[in-house]
């Protein structure tokens, strides 16, 4: 398919520009800026089923933080990134965080062991946890800078959030946003649902030109309107 570089055997990747940057939309949703080699995650709620049990919501199998840790270890062994950043929401709520099992609490210290980790604060998880990285409100790098939440008028913007998801041939995957200003991360994790492109949250934000990228085997880039 024109405009698509193929990688990992069957895997196809997405290569685009934003202010100068190239970038790479991966299939799992993941983020990838070569030049730097950094890698960019969005939206993990680790601990979403610990949330939804605590506050007496749907009764979901334990396993999402299990589940998302092992996509994002996959990642991180197939780029071998130099950095980490995590956009925001990367924990379902501040008490989900601390009663992470030890089993994800490993698994993330050996994923940040020997490598700069930004843990960016979503509107989940608005303050610094016990765990090891930098706690920021946003990061700026060269040309970009990754927040949690879109801000209107800027340029060169990496931000999650939203969890978008856009359909091709009647079916929905979570999708990258991208314009000439922004890309919109989808989520990352695990039992998250999402937020159709359409929806006037996302286009209010996204230029005329605007563009979905819906991961999975391969991505698959469509125009975000008719």
């Amino acid at each position: 398919m024109k405009g698509h570089t193929e990688t990992e055997g069957k895997t196809v990747n997405k290569d685009f520009t934003l202010n100068t940057a190239r970038l790479t939309a991966r299939p799992s949703g993941a983020l990838w800026w070569q030049e730097h080699r950094l890698l960019c995650v969005s939206d993990l709620h680790l601990g979403k089923s610990e949330r939804a049990a605590r506050r007496g919501g749907a009764l979901l199998p334990p396993y999402d933080s299990r589940e998302t840790l092992s996509r994002l270890s996959a990642e991180v062994a197939l780029t071998q990134p130099d950095t980490v950043i995590c956009l925001g929401d990367s924990f379902d709520d501040l008490t989900a965080a601390a009663a992470l099992t030890s089993e994800i609490t490993e698994g993330l210290n050996t994923l940040m062991a020997g490598r700069k980790w930004i843990w960016i604060e979503g509107n989940h998880d608005p303050g610094p946890i016990e765990m090891g990285g930098k706690h920021l409100a946003e990061w700026a790098q060269g040309p970009l800078t990754f927040r949690h939440i879109a801000a209107p008028k800027a340029q060169g913007e990496v931000s999650g959030h939203y969890h978008p998801k856009a359909a091709v041939a009647g079916r929905y995957r979570p999708a990258f946003l991208r314009d000439e200003a922004r890309v919109i991360l989808p989520a990352f994790g695990a039992y998250t649902g999402g937020l159709r492109a359409g929806d006037t949250a996302l286009s209010g934000l996204m230029q005329a030109r605007a563009t979905a990228l819906l991961t999975g085997k391969r991505i698959v880039e469509c125009p975000l309107t008719p």
